[in-house]
């Protein structure tokens, strides 16, 4: 049972990525789910949650009306489409199971997260 992150990458300023987020043995839909970052060196960024059925969707300030947070609970999926790039998006990204007040409360299920790196 776990989360499988993928879609990270180097890309310049101003660029877009897209990140995923699977469910391995563990169904999606039947959870809030939640991206979380790490930069080098800080603590975890809470970044942004849907609810199960995308009904209720929340940012952080610091990615809102950049970022995009979306599911299709058919393919078992999350998704975290980044624009507008720069150099604080650069951390490690994690999806969470959990909403934004309940993400980091046991049981904690998280993947291995994918490295974003923003740089010219």
């Amino acid at each position: 049972v776990q989360l499988v992150e993928s879609g990270g990458d180097l890309v310049q300023p101003g660029g877009s990525l897209r990140l995923s987020c699977a469910g391995s043995g563990l169904v999606l839909r039947d959870y809030a789910m939640t991206w979380v970052r790490q930069a080098p060196g800080e603590g975890l960024e809470w970044v942004s949650s849907i609810s199960s059925d995308s009904s209720h969707i929340v940012y952080a300030d610091s990615v809102k009306g950049r970022f995009t947070i979306s599911r299709d609970n058919a393919k078992n999926m999350v998704y975290l489409q980044m624009n507008s790039l720069n150099s604080e998006d650069t951390a490690l990204y994690y999806c969470y199971t959990g909403g934004r007040s309940n993400w980091n409360i046991l049981p904690i299920r998280r993947g291995q997260g994918t490295q974003v790196t923003v740089s010219s």
